[in-house]
């Protein structure tokens, strides 16, 4: 009788962490889900999965939870364009990553794929689509987000080197599809145009990516990818008008065709942050982070996966429609 792997999902009942348990489930692997005392867990019910109690910021937990593992996949990040405290948000990403990374290396685990993002990436100029090799302007490090993820995919490169971290590193795009519950910057966007409240766009351009083929990007990276090697998990390259426009076309509506400057909607971003820090503490769906970021289009290049590890991802308009009727049956539009 074969054992099935063990492998450590942290970030579990978030939004690609719970599709990557989903596919690691499929392909036969035992889960050990790291989650925190008052996780949602909404994203886990029905799926058979062994749950641990603990979180980045707890480094005694982490070493127990990676005791006896085969595989850790580290998804977990504090994901937000706005937040109210950019030190926690450092705990988590760049000191919880490194004291993670350093407890498998003890705990000798096997491989390890590390999530990270394309927002540690750079960008052409001329917006054609980077790839894994395009170096990151340090000016363009925007936000808390960008910051501690890259610091954080830094601090895993140098293990790889000094330590011989068996990591590989990959970097999903935009995912959409189902199990955003928090949702995203990206499914907050979705919802407010499925609700009609998106009358205008600006000039920015991304990857969309169906969140499935990036769980299932993840497994392709831990079974062929080589320790060291980084790969771009995207699909397809949309302007945010061509985003709106297939919203708009699966829910048999008008588009927006209204076209906002970014330096008309930063001063309502500017105004949005000031009434969430004083007033909702709760992240603006327009954030000064979101709208500098949206200055140059994030289109990306899933080539070296698609050539190495056999990804396949599907067109943005199957995300789009998946996402749609997910937060449509669980009452996302009201």
């Amino acid at each position: 009788m074969t054992t099935k792997p063990l492998s450590l999902v942290t970030g579990a009942t978030g939004f690609v962490g719970a599709a990557v348990t989903r596919r690691l489930l499929a392909a036969g692997h035992h889960v050990r889900c790291l989650a925190r005392a008052n996780a949602d867990l909404r994203n886990l019910a029905g799926l058979d999965v062994e749950q641990v109690t603990g979180d980045l910021t707890d480094h005694v937990s982490l070493h127990q939870a990676i005791n006896d593992c085969d595989y850790l996949f580290h998804v977990a990040a504090d994901y937000r364009l706005w937040v109210p405290d950019p030190d926690y948000m450092y705990a988590v990403n760049v000191t919880g990553t490194q004291t993670l990374m350093q407890a498998a290396l003890e705990a000798g685990v096997k491989r390890i794929v590390y999530t990270s993002t394309v927002a540690t990436i750079g960008l052409h100029s001329d917006g054609t689509p980077s790839d894994e090799d395009t170096s990151l302007n340090p000016k363009d490090l925007i936000g808390a987000y960008k910051k501690t993820k890259y610091a954080a995919e830094q601090k895993v490169k140098a293990m790889i080197t000094e330590q011989q971290l068996p990591a590989v590193i990959v970097h999903p795009s935009t995912p959409v599809g189902p199990g955003d519950i928090k949702p995203t910057p990206t499914g907050r966007l979705i919802v407010e145009a499925a609700r009609g409240k998106v009358p205008a766009f600006v000039d920015t351009g991304l990857n969309v990516v169906h969140v499935d083929d990036v769980a299932n990007g993840h497994l392709l990276a831990l079974e062929l990818g080589e320790p060291g090697r980084q790969y771009i998990l995207g699909s397809e390259n949309l302007s945010l008008q061509q985003v709106l426009f297939k919203l708009a076309k699966l829910l048999n509506r008008k588009p927006p065709t209204v076209q906002l400057p970014a330096p008309l909607v930063l001063p309502l971003a500017y105004i949005s942050e000031a009434w969430a820090h004083l007033i909702t503490r709760r992240e603006p769906l327009t954030t000064v982070t979101g709208v500098k970021l949206a200055r140059k289009p994030m289109f990306f290049s899933s080539q070296r996966a698609i050539n190495e590890l056999g990804y396949q991802p599907r067109p943005a308009q199957a995300a789009l429609s998946d996402a749609l009727d997910w937060y449509r049956q669980h009452g996302y539009f009201g």
